[in-house]
């Protein structure tokens, strides 16, 4: 760590900005740093205040942290807390009304299974968020969080500043300095506002060398679990190895157990095709161990069936985009059927007449949205 630290010393990353940022800053406009209690968030608040002061900002500042109820680390409200103690700038807590990110993924399969029975889907769509439909940072972090700051800075353009680094990811390699936000747009309070990543080209080791240059504690989920990156528990976004290590803290058990049953209820894996049950076994209760086993046969007997729909019946934009022929409609029914009694739900529209109709009515429905749009 010395080493990172005489690096940091001797290179002293730069904060990234745009003329875009500095016009705001110039004007003195609020910022809203998103704290997750993780390394790069920190790196973020603490690099961005630091940058504010030199400049001579004296608008608004806070720290905003989006509490994901269950699934969140525990101990990642009192590391928000810590840094807010630390920089002497305000913590504002958000969270979603209709429930955390656990309660989310267990309505989504509800959901999809009324949608299921009631043929607006021709699959069934598992519960989980994905790294390509990733609605647990949309619907419980950026979707609280933007109009929370609307509410608090009516009038203004707010610039909300994220630890996002280039080096993370492929997908964030690209990620711009500076990018208009629409979520902050609001014609009720008169707020625009722009995302700003300051770190966005620091290396992973320049992170941990600022934690050691301001004498700030790391997350436990590093010091003492072993983890590499922060967020969930358990995440669509982690490694294989930070899953098992997350597993070793005791107080994901319980979470770990409702994720399993979720995963026995739907016959979806967790995270891709790795089973989330098959991380730590010894965890589950026997009745747990066998309903595993019973949803993966479930699963693969679901997908064999499911591969048999008809390319042309199967969900695209503007679907239904073909009524099925009575052959087709033949198929789908017993495919219907099947997956129903493997799931146990009671299926509609398992004959060939009503779910020709109900296609027919499914086909007036999206041309008329069509129109619309």
């Amino acid at each position: 760590m010395a080493t990172r630290l005489s690096l940091f010393r001797r290179t002293n990353p730069p904060i990234a900005t745009t003329p875009e940022v500095d016009a705001l800053l110039e004007a003195n406009a609020p910022v809203a740093m998103g704290i997750s209690g993780g390394k790069d968030s920190t790196a973020a608040a603490f690099a961005t205040i630091a940058h504010l002061d030199r400049i001579g900002h004296t608008g608004p500042r806070i720290l905003i942290h989006s509490n994901l109820g269950v699934t969140e680390w525990p101990q990642s409200h009192e590391w928000c807390q810590k840094l807010s103690d630390r920089v002497g700038v305000e913590l504002m807590i958000v969270r979603r009304a209709k429930g955390d990110m656990m309660d989310r993924w267990e309505q989504r399969w509800n959901d999809n299974v009324a949608r299921y029975v009631n043929l607006e889907c021709v699959q069934l769509i598992l519960p989980w968020s994905t790294p390509d439909m990733r609605f647990c940072t949309s619907e419980l972090k950026t979707g609280i969080i933007c109009p929370a700051l609307s509410k608090r800075f009516p009038g203004q353009s707010i610039l909300s500043v994220t630890g996002i680094r280039r080096q993370e990811s492929a997908g964030r390699a690209k990620a711009p300095i500076a990018k208009p936000n629409s979520k902050l747009q609001s014609a009720t309070r008169r707020t625009s506002g722009i995302d700003w990543h300051p770190i966005a080209d620091w290396s992973l080791d320049e992170v941990w060398a600022l934690h050691e240059s301001v004498n700030f504690p790391l997350h436990p989920a590093y010091t003492e679990w072993g983890l590499t990156r922060v967020s969930c528990m358990y995440c669509i976004m982690q490694s294989l190895a930070d899953m098992r290590a997350a597993t070793k803290f005791p107080g994901s058990h319980a979470l770990y157990r409702r994720m399993v049953d979720l995963e026995i209820a739907s016959t979806f894996a967790f995270h891709g095709d790795q089973w989330l049950g098959d991380i730590a076994p010894e965890l589950l209760s026997d009745c747990q161990r066998k309903g595993l086993l019973t949803a993966k046969s479930k699963a693969e007997a679901r997908q064999e069936l499911e591969s048999t729909i008809p390319r042309d019946l199967l969900y695209v934009k503007g679907w239904p985009v073909a009524i099925p022929t009575r052959e087709s409609a033949r198929l789908l029914c017993g495919v219907r059927r099947e997956v129903g009694r493997i799931i146990g739900i009671d299926v509609g529209y398992t004959d060939v007449i009503s779910l020709i109709g109900r296609y027919e009515e499914l086909w007036i429905e999206a041309r008329k949205r069509e129109k619309n749009v």
